[in-house]
C-alpha cells in the first residue's frame, strides 16, 4: 500500500491511497483525500480487508501516514506488517 499525489485545477494536492496484490498485480482498494490523516488510513485498512479476506503480509513505505495506531490495526486484523528500508528503492 502506498500513496500519490494528484495536483488540482486550484492548485491544491490530492493524495491518492491505494492496495495491490502483487500476485496478480490487481487493485484491492483505492480511495482519494486532501487531508490523509493516521484515523483516515486504518478505516481504508478496515474497507480494503473485510470478513477475514486479509493477506499475511503488508508492505508500506515509511510515511507519517503509517503510524503506530495503523500498525496495531494491520495486526488486529491478521497481517504482519513490513516497512520498506530507508530510502528505499535508492
Amino acid at each position: 500500500m502506498d500513496f500519490f499525489t494528484v495536483p488540482t485545477l486550484k492548485f491544491g494536492v490530492l493524495y491518492c491511497f491505494f492496495v495491490i496484490a502483487h500476485d496478480r498485480w490487481r487493485i484491492i482498494h483505492c480511495s482519494v483525500t486532501d487531508h490523509p490523516s493516521g484515523g483516515w488510513v486504518v478505516q481504508q485498512l478496515r474497507e480494503a480487508f473485510p470478513f477475514d479476506s486479509a493477506p499475511r503480509y503488508l508492505i508500506f513505505g515509511r510515511g507519517s501516514n503509517f503510524n503506530v495506531e495503523m500498525i496495531d490495526t494491520v495486526k488486529s486484523i491478521g497481517i504482519e506488517p513490513k516497512r520498506t528500508n530507508f530510502r528505499s528503492p535508492w
